[in-house]
């Protein structure tokens, strides 16, 4: 599968669009040629790719031969124990044939975290119900900021040494990692770009992600951001486990995110010297490392394996919802999961809200009033949240936290108590998701105070909620 038109220059510097008319206006004079990014199908599956300039660059047969084609080093990387059952973990490992081994590299030393953080303890647990505005993105004009120092961690719970354990991170930048890439040693990054498209070159190729597709990058993998305007999106990560497919049920074979439409990056590699030294930024134990050396990590030009990065357009979602009556429980909205040891209880699960038909009868159809064992923190890519449409905006974000009250607002209560009920689209133009976890999370000090988005009015929505008591009311004769 194909996407993305991408333009090469004479000196290696490469444009990315959608459109090959907005690409080449303007710029014909500059650009030599240009190629399509290109995708495998698919979740979990064994993939094996190539890059196109060097045919039988993947070892026949075995993984470790003596010599590799083409000189290349056998570099192995692992997704779970040697010892785990293939049937209780689809990501294995993968094999990596490059021109030079990632393990060539000057020592790590620590670095500046900024933001982000794993101290759950830095301010005092707050149960309330917390909304946050947009989260400022830093003007290019004034400060230039990548992926790595624009990332932010909002709420949080566990610990990475022990490996059980979540962290939410809003990312806000304005310009592309140069000679710099990103390895998690912790967990996952499960990316929900909201404002501006990323390209994301990994050690298994280049993705495209825009809002309202998502990405996971897996633990260990090294990658880099590239991004063309000021930019903004959600992060969830976790600890100790991968993120996977629901399990269905009585729903069947077919439904929700089905597995043909996820899409993993084919191989492409640079062979670069860079003279003046390439970052490889480590997060480790919750904090940041930094290393050098003198050529660039995306020099993979072949592999093999199912410990992947992959991307999902959640416009593919199939959505399955009430025909009848009553409102369904969002789990049927989920995405991706990530499972604890407890059987059906999730470290997180990723879940969307889409445009979607309700023909419920009889039946308040937003989302009812609730309380909930689990943690739900919500985030906004675009459009109108159904139970809150003042308030919550596109790149803001909301936490319900565990056994905290929480529900649809005054005018959506009202509204929808006394409304006509046929079929009606919902949530049209929109996509609200939700990250929800078992833990109980603690918001940092960043999301409390130093970003100064936190909606201090946010209780006031239910404030004027009445009292529709009647002591006298009967049941309508039939």
């Amino acid at each position: 599968m194909t996407k993305h038109i991408c333009c090469r220059s004479l000196i290696g510097e490469e444009r990315y669009s959608d459109s090959p008319q907005l690409l080449f206006s303007g710029l014909l004079s500059h650009f030599a040629t240009y190629f399509v990014l290109k995708y495998m199908s698919g979740f979990g599956n064994e993939f094996a790719s190539e890059d196109s300039r060097c045919p039988g660059s993947l070892p026949e047969g075995q993984n470790n031969t003596q010599v590799c084609p083409y000189g290349l080093y056998a570099e192995q990387l692992s997704g779970s124990a040697f010892t785990c059952p293939r049937t209780a973990n689809l990501y294995v490992c993968s094999w990596l044939y490059r021109i030079l081994p990632s393990v060539r590299h000057k020592p790590f030393t620590p670095m500046s975290c900024g933001d982000l953080t794993e101290n759950w303890n830095e301010v005092e647990p707050d149960p309330n119900q917390l909304r946050w505005k947009p989260f400022n993105i830093p003007k290019s004009s004034e400060k230039k900021v990548d992926f790595i120092s624009g990332l932010h961690t909002v709420c949080g719970a566990g610990d990475s040494k022990s490996r059980n354990g979540i962290a939410i991170h809003m990312y806000t930048c304005n310009t592309s990692m140069i000679d710099k890439c990103f390895q998690n040693a912790d967990g996952d990054f499960l990316i929900v770009p909201q404002q501006g498209e990323i390209l994301i070159t990994t050690e298994f190729g280049k993705m495209m992600v825009e809002p309202n597709e998502i990405c996971v990058i897996q633990q260990g993998m090294r990658f880099s951001v590239d991004v063309f305007r000021e930019t903004r999106g959600y992060i969830l990560e976790v600890f100790g486990a991968h993120f996977e497919l629901p399990d269905l049920g009585p729903i069947g074979a077919n439904g929700l995110a089905n597995p043909r439409d996820f899409q993993t990056p084919v191989a492409w590699y640079e062979d670069r010297t860079v003279a003046t030294g390439y970052t490889i930024v480590n997060k480790y134990q919750g904090k940041l490392f930094s290393c050098q050396q003198d050529f660039s990590p995306f020099n993979v030009v072949a592999w093999h394996g199912n410990y992947t990065p992959y991307k999902y357009n959640l416009e593919n979602f199939m959505v399955i919802n009430c025909v009848a009556f009553d409102h369904v429980d969002p789990s049927i909205f989920t995405v991706l999961t990530a499972k604890s040891t407890r059987p059906g209880v999730a470290i997180a699960d990723f879940v969307i809200f889409p445009p979607r038909w309700g023909v419920a009868d009889h039946t308040f159809r937003p989302p009812y009033y609730h309380r909930n064992c689990m943690s739900e923190f919500m985030g906004l890519i675009k459009g109108h949240y159904e139970a809150k449409e003042e308030g919550f905006q596109p790149g803001g974000a909301s936490l319900h936290s565990i056994m905290t009250p929480h529900g649809p607002d005054v005018d959506c209560f009202e509204k929808n108590s006394t409304a006509v009920l046929k079929p009606e689209r919902v949530a049209e133009g929109t996509m609200a998701f939700m990250f929800e976890s078992s833990f109980s999370m603690a918001v940092t000090k960043w999301g409390l105070d130093t970003c100064h988005c936190l909606d201090k009015s946010y209780y006031k929505c239910w404030e004027a909620l009445k009292s529709h008591f009647n002591p006298n009311w009967k049941p309508s004769s039939k």
